[in-house]
């Protein structure tokens, strides 16, 4: 198998990806596409979420369906100026590998969830062409440069629930790498997961946290997704298919056609375009991820961030920390992009994820604070009891104008009770103690 980018040096230094929250896709990727003068047609981010197709809104991970919401198909529409360039034709001119249609939907034996075989497709041959043309290629480039920072944490993730490498770059097509990326749907982070599924898959997703934006928890949520779908439909093709639109919108488009392959579906009308170019994208960026400089992209991946987690109280707020240990907000916000109140959940401690080498300063400034609130709750301790309660019986004709002549002592008693005017019997008065 082809040695994926920049992960055998990062793998083998042992590095820790980081959570970070780069600029939103909306207003970085798209802004770059949308001034190059090739599209002029519908606005769309390469690869971003937005690109992602309208889905049924029960099934899977799917992303509500929106009347008008631009497609794959769309953006990477063919271009009578550019067709397939030589290159690529020479390198991927081989026979289709796609199976012809079976009279029955019956389930072939199911292909190994190690295994995963990037056809030599026609589709293919044309996104990965796509992917090399015009300001195309810079923000392709743009994401292996940004890939750096979570592949080995993703490659990691795969191999311990024995997944094949090359699932990898489906993040690159949801979400170009980029984990804070949010969709018009409401689809976010690097795996684009719609909230009830990540809550089906373990994530939080509530008022205080978003756990869709934590790199590593929903790569591991996306994993045994994925690993679900390829044990429904035995392929790794019909998954990623049905990740993109909906587990029930695969099986009708399988009963329909009366196959299980999917090249075969993709030439039918039984699946949307949307579904139908989103597997091929992945194909196509799997080949480039594996070798870019031969399909002519010069990437210097960035470096994994390493952090720290450490235990901090419930309710504190990240401006609270920065202060506490030193540590910039901004650095703090984006490795815990996840919190949505830039605070930690009120229900208990929260671990939270610092800079490296930040965590025995946070652990010293939160000891501080400890310590200072546990003077103070002293010294309140102290002053209570110097106040002594005294409980003063009072006949029946006694009350409020019997003590007429000792203003002063009403006034000194008003200092520690709150309404010392009425006196009644059984009252209970405080004094300074002598």
């Amino acid at each position: 198998m082809k040695t994926l980018l920049c992960a055998a040096v990062v793998l083998a230094a042992g590095c820790v990806p980081v959570a970070v929250h780069p600029t939103n896709w909306v207003t970085s990727e798209r802004s770059a596409l949308e001034t190059a003068p090739e599209s002029a047609g519908p606005a769309v981010a390469a690869g971003g979420p937005d690109l992602s197709p309208a889905q049924q809104p029960d099934e899977g991970n799917s992303a509500t369906a929106l009347e008008g919401v631009d497609s794959w198909a769309e953006f990477f529409a063919p271009s009578s100026a550019s067709p397939p360039s030589a290159r690529v034709a020479a390198t991927l001119a081989q026979p289709e590998a796609t199976t012809p249609p079976a009279p029955t939907a019956t389930k072939p034996a199911a292909q190994s969830a190690s295994v995963y075989r990037v056809q030599q497709h026609d589709r293919v041959r044309y996104f990965l062409d796509q992917f090399q043309t015009g300001y195309r290629h810079v923000v392709v480039e743009r994401w292996l440069t940004r890939s750096g920072r979570y592949l080995p944490m993703i490659l990691e993730v795969f191999k311990q629930k024995g997944l094949p490498e090359e699932l990898a770059f489906t993040a690159m097509i949801e979400s170009g790498f980029d984990p804070g990326a949010v969709s018009r749907a409401g689809a976010k982070g690097l795996w684009q997961f719609m909230a009830p599924t990540a809550r089906g898959y373990g994530l939080r997703v509530d008022r205080w946290l978003d756990e869709r934006l934590d790199p590593e928890k929903s790569t591991v949520a996306a994993a045994n997704y994925l690993r679900d779908l390829h044990t429904v439909f035995g392929s790794w093709e019909l998954a990623q298919a049905a990740y993109n639109a909906g587990e029930m919108t695969v099986q009708r488009a399988i009963r329909g056609a009366g196959t299980r392959d999917f090249w075969a579906l993709s030439r039918s009308r039984v699946l949307r375009d949307e579904t139908k170019d989103y597997v091929p994208q992945i194909h196509a960026a799997t080949l480039i991820g594996q070798e870019p400089e031969r399909y002519g992209f010069a990437v210097t991946p960035e470096q994994p961030l390493h952090y720290e987690q450490i235990a901090v109280p419930k309710a504190t707020t990240l401006r609270r920390i920065a202060a506490l240990a030193g540590i910039p907000l901004n650095d703090l916000e984006r490795l815990n992009s996840a919190l949505r109140q830039k605070q930690t959940p009120p229900e208990r401690s929260y671990q939270l994820k610092v800079p490296l080498g930040s965590a025995r300063a946070l652990r010293a400034g939160l000891q501080r604070e400890a310590t200072a609130h546990k003077v103070a709750a002293s010294s309140r301790a102290a002053d209570r009891a110097q106040r002594k309660n005294h409980h003063v019986r009072l006949g029946p004709a006694d009350g409020a104008q019997d003590l007429a002549g000792c203003r002063l002592l009403l006034k000194r008693l008003s200092q520690f009770n709150p309404k010392p005017l009425r006196l009644l019997s059984g009252s209970h008065l405080r004094r300074i103690a002598a």
